[in-house]
């Protein structure tokens, strides 16, 4: 059962009834949370391939594990730990370093006017500009970034992710915004600490 009363189930329900083995349930899970699962697998991966089979994999655990799910915990965190921990191990077991491909939202200009091709280019260069300052940030700087501000976790779901207190995340989303401004240089309006440009 998908519904109750006309409401679609929320996650609680639905693992319970998953535990229960109710298939369905636990699929309704999986429809929900595949987005999410595949670009969390995708950013410690790197690769597209990888990130399908570790979010597959991931789902397949979890399920095992449900009986170990802390039911007053939310189900999002416990289950991208799992797929980042897959993406993390396909990627060492196959020995590959990835460049991080994250997507640089496009701040367009305020009002209904369409930007000038000027704008358009010095926009555009400013995204490959600021994607290949990620690029070269180490791995973990990376991971933190793409957190944030590509899967837009808040601080709990990437402290639960990243094993640690939401102060350590802070701390090292603060100190990667700090090293990408390095690298980035004097055009500091290519990285904001609210995210702007990421």
């Amino acid at each position: 059962m998908s519904s109750v009363e006309g409401r679609p189930l929320d996650d609680r329900e639905l693992i319970e009834q998953a535990r229960e083995g109710d298939v369905h349930a636990y699929e309704v899970l999986v429809a929900r949370y595949q987005g999410i699962a595949f670009r969390t697998a995708y950013v410690c991966s790197g690769s597209a391939n990888d990130a399908e089979d570790a979010a597959q994999e991931a789902f397949v655990k979890a399920y095992r594990s449900l009986s170990r799910f802390r039911s007053d915990a939310p189900f999002r965190p416990w289950l991208l730990k799992i797929v980042a921990n897959e993406a993390r191990n396909k990627r060492r077991a196959e020995g590959r370093r990835h460049d991080l491909a994250l997507r640089i939202a496009q701040v367009g200009p305020s009002g209904d006017a369409a930007p000038s091709p000027e704008a358009t280019a010095l926009a555009a260069e400013r995204r490959r500009r600021l994607l290949a300052a990620v690029n070269r940030l180490p791995q973990r700087d990376r991971e933190v970034l793409a957190y944030r501000f590509f899967l837009n976790l808040s601080e709990t779901e990437m402290a639960s992710l990243m094993g640690c207190r939401r102060g350590t995340v802070k701390s090292r989303l603060s100190r990667a915004l700090d090293r990408l401004r390095r690298l980035v240089g004097e055009d500091e309006t290519l990285v904001s600490g609210k995210g702007a440009a990421l």
